[in-house]
């Protein structure tokens, strides 16, 4: 079974297009298909071409209500704060980011994030979608010194110990991976990454 697991496309029509194209069972989106929330009808006309098999989460430039209207409209799925059991694995879902400088729409405070995660713990992810990476990581740093993810995604993932994890947000560290524990994490970015299980 594959999944294509893709984050950050901010508009770019002809990436979303390309990664459409792409045969997978499942797509996920991680967040932030657009900015500010600007443009997402123009990304729906794409991604319908995939409707049902499309799993959607909010990144900071989108808010969960503006992705749950988004995937109602074409016919998506909206994974925000979600789980589904495909090909005998259980894949869950999170958006938002930590807090940014940007007052962006979908920001949560690292309590809230905590919060969100801890209903995850009982049903055990083979594969956890954030749109947040986990901080202090590869995955989160935009250049020397700076890391903009979340302590909460990190603790999850170190407690918890999916087999996978994907992100996006941080643009720098697209396609970046890295190994928690037995976990492998990548930030997926608009390049995306097909995942075979």
């Amino acid at each position: 079974m594959k999944f294509l697991i893709f984050s950050d496309v901010h508009s770019d029509l002809k990436a979303l297009e390309r990664l459409v194209n792409v045969e997978a069972d499942y797509y996920f989106a991680a967040g932030d298909l657009v900015s500010w929330s600007r443009g997402l009808d123009k990304v729906g006309e794409i991604l319908k071409l995939r409707a049902g098999k499309t799993f959607v989460l909010p990144g900071n430039h989108e808010s969960a209500a503006d992705i749950a209207a988004f995937c109602e409209k074409f016919g998506l799925v909206n994974f925000h704060g979600k789980h589904i059991i495909a090909g005998g694995s259980c894949i869950a879902g999170l958006g938002y980011s930590a807090p940014t400088p940007f007052n962006t729409p979908g920001e949560y405070t690292e309590q809230q994030m905590a919060a969100q995660l801890a209903r995850f713990a009982a049903i055990q992810p083979r594969v956890l979608v954030c749109h947040s990476p986990p901080k202090d990581t590869l995955l989160d740093r935009a250049g020397e010194g700076m890391h903009f993810g979340s302590a909460s995604v990190r603790e999850f993932i170190e407690t918890r110990q999916p087999d996978y994890f994907f992100c996006g947000h941080i643009h720098e560290a697209e396609g970046v991976e890295e190994r928690m524990g037995k976990t492998l994490c990548v930030n997926a970015g608009k390049r995306g990454y097909l995942l075979e299980l």
